[in-house]
């Protein structure tokens, strides 16, 4: 790794988002890279239950958080199935933000709320780790990356500057005037089935501001009408609602759709107006 004094900006918050899990000591180990370089900086764990490999599932984890941070956060994004090959690893900086991960698509969600404005490809080797592991590039890469950019270190002197990383393919949805069909792309930890029909999505079906007159078919589930909250329907019935992240979800009430229907990502979700 490349020895050189630079002041630490005290506080600069780096978020971390994994599919490490915490059995294991990779997540530490980042995080001691980053102190090492930026011992002022501010670590935020953001997510390291990613189901492995789950790209998706990472680019979510980040979408929903990216607004919830002050402008200057350092996104570390580490959802990597690619690592060792001729992926690029690629740091970007957004309007508010900036992000450090694989371009394999984790990053597109969190640059669709925050456009980017520059990226480079992470090819100056003197921001890395001296040995590069070919399976730990989030200890030899990225994590000496965010630590740079946190203690100052402009994206220029980083690598190779790119015009375009590679997309994230996101399910579309279909649509007709009385109906959108989609299907579920995430399956969160309370068995919540997040789909990818988007609140704004139900606003044009609707045509008016209240989803009531919007019913949801799910499997051979009917759910009569989009409600605002779990409470809505009594304990352990199916219920539809636009969650935090304004897509829609379906649930059950103290309990699980994921159990209940015996769904899983990709399971066809069907929205009718009445």
């Amino acid at each position: 790794m490349r020895q050189v004094r630079i002041a630490a900006l005290m506080g600069t918050i780096i978020t971390i988002t994994t599919d490490f899990g915490l059995e294991d000591a990779y997540v530490g180990i980042m995080k001691g890279v980053i102190l090492s370089i930026s011992p002022g900086a501010t670590i935020v764990d953001l997510c390291h239950g990613i189901s492995p490999q789950n790209v998706l599932a990472g680019a979510l984890a980040l979408e929903a958080a990216v607004e919830c941070f002050p402008a200057g956060t350092i996104h570390l994004a580490v959802v990597d199935p690619g690592v060792g090959s001729h992926r690029r690893a690629v740091a970007v900086q957004g309007n508010r933000h900036l992000y450090v991960g694989p371009d394999n698509g984790v990053l597109t969600l969190a640059l669709q709320k925050d456009p980017m404005v520059r990226a480079v490809s992470l090819t100056n080797s003197h921001y890395h780790r001296s040995i590069v592991s070919a399976t730990f590039h989030g200890r030899d890469i990225f994590a000496p990356v965010a630590g740079y950019l946190a203690a100052g270190v402009d994206l220029a002197e980083l690598g190779q500057p790119i015009s375009a990383l590679v997309p994230l393919p996101v399910p579309m949805v279909r649509r007709s005037p009385s109906m959108i069909e989609g299907e579920v792309i995430h399956v969160d930890r309370f068995g919540n089935l997040i789909t990818n029909v988007r609140a704004e999505e139900l606003s044009v079906l609707a045509q008016v501001n209240d989803f009531a007159c919007l019913q949801v078919e799910i499997g051979s589930a009917h759910i009569p009408c989009i409600s605002r909250t779990y409470s809505d329907v009594p304990p352990g019935a199916l219920v539809a609602y636009v969650g935090s992240t304004d897509r829609l979800e379906i649930g059950v009430r103290n309990g699980s759709a994921a159990r209940y229907l015996g769904a899983s990502v990709g399971f066809p979700v069907v929205v009718r107006r009445f």
